[in-house]
């Protein structure tokens, strides 16, 4: 090979390289309180997120072990860690289920220094959690334990056992429609209709909860189907949500008026005060799909 052709060759490789790199540089933190709440507030994005080849972890702070009508304590909560192992699987991301009892999660310190070795062990450029205002305790809680962890994940003596990390990652809220003492604020917007389907078959390996357990707790049991299929059908048929015209501004904004009006499912994120202010252009950065 001529010389000049080896460096070009280097050269391309260069390229090629980087671009890889990149396009495996982000990592992505959801938290939520129990097996399940990282996919519903944000199974499409982590689904867009891992088919563009960036890394997504969910995390539950309780093992679910009390979210049900008939079984309980520590089978329950083997069954539920199943459950959502297998919904990682089918949106091709990394699911943990801490062991925390469900219904009885307090903001303790032990719980937010094993939050703030998880968020640093995951190098996260993004924290994805609940408002604190929300209507379960386990919510609020975990809730202010990643609140709580948003500038402590960037001190070395706090949690020295694991490396702190160098910036703090951007923190964001899922979506609620609670209203005190401030309703929650579209700041992002992803576009999640192509992945919908893929969404709704995640949630849909945890059995216990969106066939069992919140049927009976929400008295509509009688509605759920009984084949694999038609369960779903009519899955997708409860969870299919309208555009908001808040969720339109915001869909405006990232992708354009004439691609937003296109967009049938949507999933929303607030910023969070406590970690980096991101500017506009480093959204479009950390949340590569948003395109216009």
């Amino acid at each position: 090979m001529k010389p000049r052709h080896f460096i070009t060759l280097l050269f391309l490789l260069g390229i090629f390289h980087c671009a890889f790199s990149q396009s495996q540089s982000l990592k992505i933190i959801m938290i939520g309180a129990h097996p399940d709440d990282c996919d519903i507030k944000g199974g499409g994005t982590a689904a867009l997120f891992a088919e563009m080849g960036h890394q997504v972890k969910f995390i539950s702070v309780t093992n679910g072990d009390a979210g049900h009508m008939e079984q309980g304590g520590g089978i329950l909560a083997k069954r539920r860690t199943a459950e959502a192992k297998e919904a990682g699987r089918r949106l091709g991301i990394e699911y943990e289920v801490l062991d925390h009892h469900d219904g009885e999660l307090l903001a303790t310190l032990p719980i937010r220094l094993e939050i703030i070795r998880k968020i640093r062990d995951w190098n996260a450029d993004v924290v994805i959690s609940h408002r604190p205002n929300d209507y379960h305790p386990d919510h609020r809680y975990t809730a202010i334990l990643v609140q709580d962890a948003a500038y402590m994940v960037g001190v070395p003596n706090i949690a020295p056992d694991t490396k702190s990390l160098e910036k703090n990652p951007v923190f964001l809220y899922f979506q609620d429609n609670f209203q005190k003492p401030y309703p929650f604020r579209a700041d992002i917007a992803v576009d999640v209709t192509a992945v919908f389907d893929k969404k709704i078959y995640a949630m849909d390996a945890h059995e216990s909860q969106f066939y069992e357990w919140l049927p009976w707790i929400g008295r509509y049991q009688e509605e759920v189907p009984k084949g694999k299929e038609e369960r779903l059908v009519w899955l997708k048929s409860k969870r299919f949500g309208q555009v908001t015209d808040a969720a339109k501004a915001s869909l405006d904004k990232w992708y354009g008026s004439q691609k937003s009006s296109q967009v049938k499912q949507v999933e929303l994120f607030e910023i969070c005060e406590y970690g980096t202010q991101p500017s506009d252009e480093e959204i479009r950065r950390l949340f590569p799909m948003l395109k216009k």
